[in-house]
């Protein structure tokens, strides 16, 4: 029950933390999860995650299948639960207050600011997430050259996946 009550609390914290999305999140949940508690290592943690993310739906879940993971069912409905109260009630009363105030100087100053934040949230996650196997020369390549395609091409990114996945499939990635 306290584990339950631990991970339902974090996620509650977590989910005023989701700027630019639940998936900004990762890094402080794997802390939690993975270093202070133990309840996954860190390879358990990166494949709950990439399951949730190449199921169809919000990214949200990942949350989900991580406290599966960890904690079973009753974790999966606490970790989701932490995590959507907060931002839920936090939208509802934006969506009222927020039109009228829109074009204020500090509802803008507020936004711009934001962009930085969430830049270093999603690329915090996104590092997290790729640590167990950029220690691979594949990986590493694979990576620079998917940066680099994304960045000066139009290729739609879902080309990008694929030569993952198949990378991936062929044992060019485990970890």
């Amino acid at each position: 029950m306290n584990d339950l009550l631990a991970l339902f609390s974090h996620c509650l914290l977590l989910s005023l933390l989701a700027i630019g999305g639940a998936i900004a999140t990762v890094p402080d949940l794997q802390r939690m999860v993975v270093v202070e508690h133990g309840w996954l290592d860190a390879t358990q943690f990166t494949g709950a995650v990439a399951l949730a993310q190449a199921a169809p739906g919000p990214n949200l879940l990942f949350v989900a299948v991580v406290g599966y993971q960890a904690l079973g069912l009753p974790g999966a409905l606490a970790g989701m639960a932490g995590m959507l109260l907060p931002s839920t009630a936090l939208t509802l009363m934006l969506t009222r207050w927020g039109p009228r105030r829109r074009d204020s100087l500090p509802v803008r100053v507020f936004v711009r600011g934001m962009a930085p934040v969430t830049l270093g949230l999603v690329l915090t996650s996104g590092a997290l997430l790729a640590a167990p196997v950029m220690r691979q020369p594949v990986a590493v390549g694979l990576f620079i050259a998917t940066v680099a395609v994304a960045w000066r091409t139009r290729l739609n990114p879902l080309w990008l996946l694929a030569v993952g996945a198949v990378a991936g499939a062929f044992g060019g990635l485990s970890t």
